[in-house]
């Protein structure tokens, strides 16, 4: 390795000295946001909010301190379909519900995978990824689905967010140190016999405190509203299943998960699944990998028959939050420092410069000859930035930080559609599309 001379930087200083645009940026950095200095003025007439596709949609919602983003995102789109058969104007679907057996199931599903585990050392790398990884908010939409199917759903107003479900870091920590404890116990057991019985007590133990924390989950409500007419409209008797059959119905089996990942070990027209990543143990987290156009075409096809899409995304590029507009042009950062920080998809996410760590709603795009440019995203950061929460993204940024969307199978291609029968590849437990359940 080569070291760095006091000739080299004493040459690096001089010429950097005799550029007076980079004296001009540093006074401005030195009290100032980067990406504030580097806003580009020019640029926001290109991303105004207006759409020629705009599905018009409930107000934001807010996830608060929580990574629980992917259902937030999930009960936006669901809720949609009661409201419309209910003629409401505003509802929520309980986020809080589906969270607790979220973090139920990825108890379980933790507890198994270190008995699977038991005879790895401890640096192993699989083995210490789980143990690292831990409970986390974070999920996709195979286990949104998952939890669904097997639990329901229920209104907000049955199961409203408790306040360790909108800030769960130290309920978080809580719940991996006592499954860590679990962990080193099975490793000394000495018989099946044992860590069943180890298992049994820290799940009873675990469930407990996430009623303690999120509250009990209900079994049957009663569910009363006003519609948009001033109508009263109450039903007795429910269940979180009666209630999902009656008024959101949708078959989730209908859905695929598509991605776009244009590196070398994900070939297109092939699916694949990540190890050790899941709630409900027997459901595996499966995507189908597209080209970006093909990908486009299904989620700009379902917009335009006034349909929502789920999407995951690396939301931490190129964002102006407050004006509600992720776009790489918002900034011009080469003008400020002479550098070139363009990076391409494929380089990325092969170097951890970029994977999904959000999920939100497509609810719109504007096409101008039948060509994306830009698109109306549903965020769950709350109401107080962008429009009302709602964000535009560029359809550049679009092509570089969006990885996934759910679309219905109908809206495949052929090709698309048969290679859904492909078996699954399996994909390392920190491959980076399993990101967005970190």
């Amino acid at each position: 390795m080569k070291n760095l001379t006091i000739n080299q930087l004493n040459e690096f200083q001089t010429d950097y000295l005799k550029d007076p645009v980079q004296r001009a940026v540093r006074r401005a950095l030195y009290q100032a946001p980067l990406f504030q200095v580097a806003s580009s003025q020019e640029n926001e007439a290109n991303m105004q909010h207006h759409f020629s596709i705009d599905i018009k949609t409930m107000d934001a919602t807010s996830q608060g301190a929580s990574g629980r983003c992917w259902i937030f995102a999930g009960m936006n789109v669901l809720r949609e379909i009661v409201a419309k058969k209910l003629n409401l104007a505003q509802f929520e679907l309980s986020q809080n519900y589906v969270a607790f057996y979220d973090k139920l199931e990825k108890i379980n599903f933790f507890m198994e995978s270190v008995i699977e585990l038991k005879d790895r050392a401890w640096d192993e790398r699989t083995l210490a990824w789980v143990l690292t990884t831990g409970i986390q908010d974070g999920g996709q939409w195979d286990m949104l689905c998952a939890v669904v199917k097997k639990y329901g759903v229920v209104p907000q107003s049955v199961f409203p967010d408790a306040y360790q479900a909108r800030n769960t870091r130290d309920m978080n920590k809580l719940i991996n140190r006592r499954l860590r404890r679990f962990a080193n116990d099975v490793k000394k057991a000495d018989s099946d016999e044992v860590i069943s019985t180890l298992k049994e007590t820290a799940l009873k133990e675990l469930y407990g405190f996430l009623c303690t924390c999120f509250g009990v989950p209900p079994q049957n409500f009663s569910f009363d509203v006003v519609d948009k007419d001033g109508k009263y409209i109450r039903e007795d008797h429910l269940t979180p299943h009666s209630f999902y059959e009656k008024y959101v119905g949708v078959n989730l089996d209908d859905y695929v998960s598509i991605i776009h990942s244009p590196t070398v070990d994900k070939p297109y027209y092939q699916t694949f699944t990540v190890s050790y990543l899941g709630n409900v143990t027997d459901v595996p987290v499966t995507y189908l990998n597209l080209p970006l156009d093909e990908f486009k075409k299904c989620v700009i096809d379902q917009l335009s028959d006034q349909e929502i899409v789920w999407f995951g995304s690396d939301c931490g590029n190129y964002i102006d939050r407050p004006h509600g507009v992720w776009d790489e042009r918002s900034f011009d950062l080469k003008a400020l420092f002479n550098i070139d920080f363009t990076i391409d998809k494929e380089t990325s996410l092969y170097s951890w410069d970029s994977a999904m760590n959000h999920a939100m709603v497509l609810t719109g795009v504007n096409l101008i000859d039948g060509q994306s440019d830009k698109w109306k995203i549903e965020n769950s950061w709350g109401k107080e930035n962008g429009h009302n929460g709602y964000y535009v993204a560029s359809d550049s940024w679009f092509d570089s930080y969006v990885y996934q969307a759910v679309v219905h199978k109908k809206y495949l291609s052929e090709k698309a559609s048969a290679a859904l029968n492909t078996e699954a590849k399996l994909l390392d437990p920190w491959d980076p599309m399993g990101t967005l359940a970190d």
